[in-house]
C-alpha cells in the first residue's frame, strides 16, 4: 500500500529510521520531535555489526571508529571476543542523528518541531494533538519517543518496574585517542562501566547501575580506565537516562504502533538497542504496507526474540549473587561466550 501518511512521534535514530523505511515504501512520513537540539542523550554508542547493513540499506554511512569485538573485564581477569566478519562501529549519537537528518532532508521528508500531547483515533485514521501548533492527521502513528513515551503513556500501556529492579545510566565523552578498538565492559562493584571509541580523538564512557550511580566514582574503581583518563578533559556534558527496565503492555493499539524503546526496554548491558529498534522500525512499516498493523507485535517479537532473551538473561545474571562469576565463567567457557557475543552482534 502506497500513499499512506504516517506520523512518527520522536526524531531520534529509531524515528528517523522509521521515516526512511516509510519513504522507501512509498509512504508519506512526517517526523515530529519535541526537542530542537542535536539529538544527544545517554547511550553506549556502540553499533554492533548487525546494525551496519540496516544503515547501508537506508543509504547511511555515519563517521565513527571501527569496533572489532567486545572485552569483558573484572579485576585482573579479562575475556575477549572478536566479531567474525565485518566490524561494528562506535558512532557519537550526535553524528548518527546528523547523518540521518541529512538523509531525510535529501529525500524531502517533513520534520516538524512539535510537542505531542496526545492523540485520538478511529477506524479511518489518527489525529495527533500538538501543543501550540496545528494538529496532524495521519493514517497511522508510530510512537518512537523512547523510554518516557508520551504515546505509550497516553494509551495507558506503561508498566513500571519494581523499585528494586531499577537501574540508571550515565554517559560522558573524553578527549583522547582510543587505546583499543574493542568495546570494553568492566564490572565494578554493583555497576558496569563501558568504554567505546567513537572517533579518532574521542572515547565514550558510560556506566549502568543503581540509583545514585556516579561516573567519576565508578571510573576511580577501575585502575585501567582511571590511569588512561587521568587529566583528560571532558568532550561532552554528563548525561543520564533511566530508570530501566521499561515495559509496555502492548506494542500496538488500533492504528498506533510503538517502536524502539517506547515498545519496551530491558537494559543497555549488551549494546544492541539500535539493532532492535531499527529492526522494529522496518517491521512496523512492512506491517502497514500490507495493511495489517495488528501483525506488528508478532513480527517484531519474532525478529528480536533472541536479542531480548539473551539480554534479559545477562541482566538477571549481573543482578544475581553470580555477578562476580561472570568473567571467570566466560574465561572458562570461551566458546560459549563467543556464541553469545556473536548472536548479539548479528
Amino acid at each position: 500500500m502506497t500513499g499512506i501518511r504516517v506520523a512518527i512521534v520522536g526524531g531520534g535514530p529509531v524515528g528517523l529510521a522509521a521515516a526512511l523505511f516509510a519513504s522507501r515504501a512509498g509512504m508519506t512520513p512526517i517526523v515530529m520531535e519535541a526537542r530542537d537540539h542535536d539529538g544527544d542523550k545517554a547511550c553506549g554508542e556502540g553499533l554492533m555489526p548487525g546494525v551496519l547493513p540496516l544503515l547501508d540499506e537506508l543509504g547511511l554511512d555515519p563517521p565513527g571508529h571501527d569496533l572489532i569485538g567486545v572485552s569483558y573485564r573484572q579485576g585482573a581477569r579479562q575475556v575477549d571476543h572478536l566479531f567474525p566478519g565485518a566490524p561494528g562501529r562506535g558512532v557519537r549519537r550526535t553524528a548518527l542523528v546528523a547523518a540521518m537528518r541529512a538523509e531525510t532532508d535529501r529525500q524531502g521528508i517533513e520534520r516538524r518541531h512539535a510537542r505531542v500531547t496526545g492523540l485520538t483515533q478511529d477506524s479511518s485514521g489518527v489525529r495527533v494533538h500538538c501543543e501550540g501548533s496545528e494538529d496532524v492527521d495521519a493514517d497511522y502513528v508510530l510512537g518512537c519517543d523512547g523510554l518516557h513515551s508520551t504515546i505509550a503513556r497516553g494509551l495507558g500501556l506503561v508498566s513500571r518496574p519494581s523499585r528494586r529492579a531499577r537501574r540508571y545510566g550515565l554517559r560522558q565523552h573524553f578527549q583522547r585517542a582510543p587505546w583499543d578498538s574493542m568495546i570494553e565492559v568492566y564490572y565494578a562493584g554493583d555497576a558496569e562501566l563501558y568504554i567505546t571509541p567513537v572517533d579518532a580523538e574521542t572515547v565514550g564512557v558510560a556506566v549502568l547501575g543503581p540509583k545514585g550511580i556516579n561516573l567519576s566514582d565508578t571510573i576511580a574503581q577501575v585502575p585501567q580506565v582511571r590511569e588512561k583518563l587521568a587529566g583528560v578533559p571532558a568532550a561532552s556534558s554528563l548525561r543520564g537516562a533511566g530508570p530501566f527496565p521499561y515495559r509496555a503492555r502492548s506494542a500496538q493499539v488500533g492504528r498506533v504502533l510503538l517502536v524502539g524503546d517506547a515498545a519496551g526496554y530491558v537494559d543497555a548491558i549488551t549494546g544492541e538497542g539500535l539493532r532492535v529498534g531499527f529492526a522494529q522500525a522496518r517491521e512496523a512499516i512492512q506491517a502497514l504496507q500490507i495493511g495489517q498493523p495488528a501483525s506488528y507485535p508478532r513480527r517484531w517479537r519474532k525478529v528480536t526474540r533472541e536479542f531480548r532473551l539473551l539480554t534479559r538473561g545477562l541482566v538477571v545474571l549481573a543482578s544475581s549473587p553470580l555477578r562476580e562469576s561472570i568473567v571467570p565463567l566466560a574465561s572458562a567457557a570461551p566458546r560459549v561466550f563467543g556464541v553469545v557475543v556473536n548472536r548479539l552482534a548479528r
